[in-house]
């Protein structure tokens, strides 16, 4: 059966995403360039720039899809009609298993915001995880009076990115694991006091 114009469009530019994935965690945002993409993907330099602006550009929207994986994963994790502080904790251990991709972290946490800026990445997280992660202490109650959880999604967002840069490097990841979920406890107030 052959493929519509549409399709080899999508094929073509999930190709050239793919192949500057690979390229971006590998070698980095600045010793990557368009026309390694293009060989990596085996497409020319004028469909890349057909489908993306510029290199910037084409970062942007792989990091865009890594951002949705996250949160997709978050919300498996953490369905409708799942209890608000159970949701919570499930989305931080998703979030965590999620930034365990190879080369996740890399993008999203380290090239994004020095590429992007920290504005962008900052909106690219808001739109994906932290948006996840705003609507789960919504759910679970937490700060409905005195709109504690608009102040506290970010930074517990910030400890969660920690937490996954800490796995990233090496850290005993049981542990790191061990004090996201204390923390997440002592916000939701159900836990004991720190060993």
């Amino acid at each position: 059966m052959a493929r519509s114009n549409r399709e080899r469009t999508e094929a073509t530019r999930q190709a050239l995403l793919d192949a500057a994935r690979v390229l971006f965690v590998s070698r980095g945002y600045g010793e990557t360039s368009t026309p390694d993409v293009c060989a990596a993907g085996g497409i020319t330099r004028g469909a890349l720039y057909h489908h993306f602006a510029d290199k910037r550009d084409l970062f942007r929207h792989v990091l865009a899809e890594e951002a949705a994986a996250v949160a997709a994963e978050i919300e498996a994790a953490a369905p409708e009609g799942l209890e608000g502080a159970e949701a919570l904790i499930a989305g931080a251990q998703a979030y965590l298993d999620a930034m365990t991709v190879p080369g996740r972290t890399r993008l999203l946490l380290i090239e994004g915001p020095a590429v992007l800026g920290w504005r962008e990445a900052l909106a690219l997280d808001e739109a994906h995880a932290a948006r996840t992660l705003r609507d789960g202490l919504d759910a679970a109650g937490v700060g409905r009076h005195g709109g504690v959880a608009g102040a506290l999604a970010p930074l517990l967002s910030a400890a969660f990115d920690r937490a996954a840069l800490e796995i990233e490097a090496g850290a005993d990841a049981a542990r790191v694991r061990g004090a996201v979920l204390w923390l997440l406890r002592q916000v939701l107030g159900q836990g004991p006091g720190p060993d």
